[in-house]
């Protein structure tokens, strides 16, 4: 703002300089849509690496094809991807607890559907300072182990929804298992209010009497699984006639984990003794909750014998809660759920609030018919059109294995799919499968392929073509179908980018153009490297120019436009990624009154012209030898 001088003297004014740069956006952000056995439905969901892949979908599935596509994103050098499950019907694993009335009020359910919501154990204590509160841990138990996967813990919860410790918010804040509702409560005129029966083998309550041990008494121990009898799992004595409650806690957990197991029985070397609802170190009101510590969510402790008399500890419960009713889906058979709803965010377009990614694979297209995965390739290469991205297709396999030469070719002339955002890649990588004792596994090339995208993008450049000597596929010791020179020759000149196997390299992809890289189309789209640049090129520019929208449209600001356009433009010619010796050969930039004339600025248009001279792979390469005839003395 100018200043307005009111006295004699200096005055410093800071003039803006009409600098905005233009970041260029990331090249290699992938975008996965496949089925996985548990996660967010319909979600996309950012990860950084297996481990957060695993920690939100779960361990490695047999049926996902996406899940071992990421793997081998991540592997080949990918470094950020958008996860997205989809699937063919599935169940969702719930448990509704009652109050020791038997009146429900609360259900959990699991946080996505799938069989991995029954390893859901759920624990309630009343071992708080208040008769409405009560605890809640939830566990996530890997089903075949008994390994606890994960645990949640929340402490004083009500179901009072005034409370700060309301139960339904606290628990659907912070759990990544389970989410809770709570349903229509009665609640009484006083306290004690209505609170979940706790889990576990729990006491009576003891009174104002000191406890009365009788150390010579024997406290017997049955333990029972589901589906199984009661089976004497041992006993033991307490050491001492002591009034604190503590301490006999503890004598009974040193007694129960040092239990010799019983043969077919896990040993109880994890159980825990804990007390409960006490408001002081005194007896009056305490009781004991005693947990077995196994995996099995059925599992019963049963005390008898003088000793356990003595210490009310007569009545039996289930080890833990456990949600059921959880079932897998399917890999997707139709393009439906691929495909989804773009009013409901669903399946593919559940990417519409991704602000940025470059890649996009859908493994699951393999287990497709033509028709099916015609409709998907389709649909998914007009949205990445929209999106400034890449597909990378896969081919599907349901109507017969497409492992050779003339089969590929078939299906890629009978079905439409040509486009410039997109390509093609055979055969497929064969991978060691660490669920089959690492015996090699057919898999979705595209995963592999978006991996090697980043690599190339990260040591070259976006415009450097992702093929070549030094694109490695890591991770990939064999070929599905090994290609000679010919076959690879067959296939080219049709835009089929081939992976090749060669002495000393190893498998290496060994192409490099679109969809829309046949020679009889000659598009100007022909390839990868050249279509990938110019899709950054305009996501970056589109970006980096929103700053334009509403300022003067005359020459001040054409000149800025140009400054900043221009110094982007320059950087990547200084990187090497395009043709020329000088600037003026490589790239241009017009923005002046030759592209915006004087009704577009009535229109409220400014028009923008970039060009670059971008370059081409070097595909054949071409040696000529000639022998050199003797010459005869002069």
């Amino acid at each position: 703002m100018p200043v307005a001088p009111t006295y004699p003297g200096v005055y410093v004014e800071e003039l803006p300089s009409g600098v905005h740069a233009i970041t260029g956006v990331s090249t290699s952000v992938t975008a996965f849509l496949g089925y996985f056995t548990q996660g967010p439905m319909d979600q996309a969901t950012q990860i950084f690496g297996v481990a957060d892949l695993e920690r939100t979908f779960g361990p490695l599935n047999a049926k996902s094809e996406a899940g071992y596509a990421i793997r081998q994103f991540f592997t080949n050098g990918g470094t950020e991807a958008w996860v997205i499950r989809v699937e063919d019907g599935s169940g969702q694993a719930s448990f509704v607890l009652e109050d020791p009335s038997s009146n429900p009020v609360l259900t959990a359910k699991a946080t996505s559907a799938g069989a991995w919501g029954a390893g859901v154990r759920l624990d309630v204590d009343w071992g708080t300072s208040s008769a409405e509160l009560f605890n809640l841990t939830v566990s996530q138990v890997d089903p075949t182990t008994g390994a606890v996967l994960a645990t949640e813990m929340y402490r004083n919860l009500t179901l009072d929804s005034n409370h700060p410790g309301y139960a339904e918010t606290v628990v659907n804040a912070g759990s990544s298992l389970i989410t809770l509702t709570t349903g229509t409560i009665t609640w009484p005129n006083a306290a004690p209010y209505p609170r979940p029966v706790q889990s576990g083998t729990t006491s009576t309550q003891f009174d104002t009497t000191p406890i009365s041990i009788d150390t010579t008494d024997d406290v017997t121990v049955d333990l029972q699984l589901t589906g199984s009898g009661p089976v004497v799992a041992g006993s033991f004595k307490l050491t001492t006639n002591s009034a604190d409650i503590y301490q006999l806690a503890a004598e009974i957990q040193a007694g129960l984990r040092g239990l010799a197991p019983v043969s077919g029985l896990p040993g109880l070397g994890n159980a825990t003794v804990a007390v409960l609802s006490t408001s002081d170190g005194t007896n009056n009101g305490s009781m004991l909750q005693v947990k077995a510590g196994v995996s099995d969510s059925g599992a019963i402790l049963t005390f008898s014998g003088l000793g356990a008399n003595d210490l009310n500890l007569t009545s039996a419960k289930v080890q833990h809660f456990s949600l059921t009713g959880g079932s897998d889906g399917s890999p997707p058979t139709t393009a439906t759920n691929l495909l989804g709803d773009p009013n409901l965010g669903t399946g593919l377009h559940a990417l519409d609030k991704v602000d940025i990614f470059n890649i996009l694979s859908i493994p699951d297209v393999m287990n497709l018919h033509d028709a099916a995965a015609a409709a998907v390739i389709a649909a998914a290469e007009a949205y990445c059109e929209s999106r400034w991205a890449f597909y990378i297709v896969d081919v599907p396999q349901a109507d017969g294995p497409r492992t050779t030469v003339p089969a590929v070719q078939a299906w890629l002339n009978q079905n439409n799919v040509r486009h410039k955002n997109g390509a093609l890649y055979f055969p497929r990588p064969k991978i060691p499968d660490p669920l089959s004792g690492f015996i090699l596994r057919t898999v979705a090339s595209s995963g592999t392929i978006a991996g090697l995208y980043a690599t190339i993008d990260a040591s070259r450049g976006v415009w450097k073509a992702p093929a070549g000597t030094e694109a490695v596929l890591v991770n990939v010791p064999a070929l599905e179908t090994k290609l000679t020179d010919a076959q690879n020759g067959t296939l080219n000149p049709h835009a089929i980018n081939c992976l090749r196997s060669f002495p000393v390299f190893g498998n290496v992809c060994w192409g490099a153009r679109t969809l829309e890289g046949d020679d009889q189309l000659t598009s100007e789209w022909k390839y990868v490297p050249v279509r990938r640049l110019a899709l950054y090129i305009e996501e970056s520019l589109y970006r980096g120019t929103k700053w334009v929208v509403f300022e003067p449209n005359d020459e001040p600001l054409w000149a800025q436009i140009r400054l900043n356009v221009g110094s982007f433009m320059n950087e990547l010619f200084r990187q090497g990624a395009f043709q020329g010796t000088t600037p003026q050969q490589a790239y241009f930039v017009k923005c002046d009154s030759t592209t915006t004339t004087q009704n577009d600025i009535n229109l409220g248009v400014v028009n923008i012209v970039v060009g670059f001279a971008p370059l081409i792979p070097a595909e054949f390469v071409i040696i000529q030898i000639q022998q050199i005839a003797g010459q005869t003395a002069g």
